[in-house]
């Protein structure tokens, strides 16, 4: 195992050639072969051991990601790092931006489109201190509900009222066929107006499709006036292609519409054939309703399932825009959405970033609800 030893430039490739990679300093990697030689190789600190250029370990060598600067382990495949990820991804921040960074000019801006109005639950707290406010967004298929519990939990221990929200098309908030992250954005900024959060007053934090909605709201000047801090749980601002089940679960809630089911486990039957997790199938079905005696959603599916591309999209390019107040990312360990590809473009849009995670999936607040507000509750507290 490499120590924490300093790295240089070398001209020596994997041959000793020379070459313009960046090494440790020059020595040998070939094994001790005598007793008398393994026996003084044994006693030597780990760092003096080996002593080679970087570029001539074998794939089954692993680093200390302390024995690296950041913007180099980065580049390391997972493969090759020890279990300790989690140290480069709290250093995040320090890596320098790959992306030039410049502002938009305001013809360039995305336009913003008209809103509507959130639907909400409030949480007071018993004491207020200041005049802060949290505000939460939820993902998607997700609902005001899922976060009544945590909305309660953090008014209390951050002496502040907390809002969650109803994003549009989602829970009691109204349907449209425009679901595009600067369409929420705007739904967003829109809720601050109308509930007088004026300048530099907001905790905004997202989780999931509402993530890229805090962060969206954040990187707009015209919309971001009244944020004093961000948080996004479980998710970077990039582009990609979303998850395919999540238009089959589209196509499961269709499904038990067109369907005569009139019970939840008749529903949750079907569901079945879309996915196998009973925890995702029952937050599925927190947007069921019973009609008419048959079951039916409150989400409009067919514009949910018309907007996956959209939601794997993100309104800014990395390098055209900044928001340079405190943000707070948080990842699931064992989630995919915030991974070493996508650091460098949170770093770029928010250069004041910071970055946590906690032993979870996907799910993070619903996982570890009690480390997840210690950790959130700390990061507004320090703002």
């Amino acid at each position: 195992m490499v120590g924490s030893r300093k790295l240089r430039r070398t001209k020596r490739n994997c041959r000793g050639e020379e070459s313009s990679s960046f090494g440790l300093a020059s020595g040998s990697l070939d094994p001790p072969t005598s007793t008398n030689e393994k026996e003084e190789h044994r006693r030597k600190p780990s760092s003096e051991r080996y002593q080679a250029p970087l570029s001539t370990f074998s794939p089954p060598t692993r680093f200390k990601l302390n024995s690296f600067p950041p913007s180099l382990a980065m580049l390391l495949p997972r493969s090759l790092l020890l279990p300790s990820t989690s140290s480069l991804l709290r250093t995040a921040r320090q890596v320098p931006s790959l992306f030039p960074r410049r502002n938009l000019s305001s013809s360039e801006l995305p336009g913003i489109p008209e809103p509507v109005d959130l639907p909400f639950e409030l949480a007071e707290p018993k004491s207020r201190k200041g005049v802060d406010t949290l505000v939460i967004a939820h993902g998607l298929f997700g609902s005001k509900q899922n976060w009544r519990s945590l909305t309660r939990a953090l008014a209390q221990e951050l002496s502040m009222p907390v809002y969650a929200l109803d994003l549009r098309n989602h829970g009691t908030a109204p349907h449209t066929p425009s679901h595009t992250y600067m369409s929420m954005a705007s739904d967003v900024s829109h809720f601050f107006k109308t509930h007088d959060l004026t300048s530099k007053q907001v905790h905004l934090m997202g989780h999931s499709m509402g993530g890229k909605v805090v962060m969206a709201t954040a990187l707009h000047p015209l919309l971001n006036g009244p944020i004093k801090s961000l948080i996004s749980v479980d998710m970077a601002p990039a582009v990609g292609k979303i998850s395919p089940e999540f238009a089959s679960y589209c196509d499961g809630m269709l499904e038990i519409e067109n369907s005569d089911a009139q019970s939840k486990s008749q529903a949750d039957a079907i569901l079945e054939k879309y996915e196998k997790a009973l925890s995702i199938r029952q937050f599925l079905l927190t947007n069921s309703v019973l009609k008419d005696q048959k079951i039916s959603f409150r989400l409009p599916l067919q514009y949910l399932k018309d907007a996956i591309p959209a939601i794997g999209d993100f309104p800014f390019q990395p390098g055209q825009i900044h928001w340079d107040g405190p943000t707070l990312f948080v990842k699931g360990s064992r989630s995919k959405y915030i991974n070493r590809h996508n650091i460098p473009a949170a770093e770029s849009f928010f250069p004041n970033m910071k970055l946590e995670e906690l032993d979870t999936s996907h799910w993070v607040h619903a996982e570890k609800p009690a480390e997840f507000i210690q950790l959130v509750s700390g990061f507004i507290k320090s703002t």
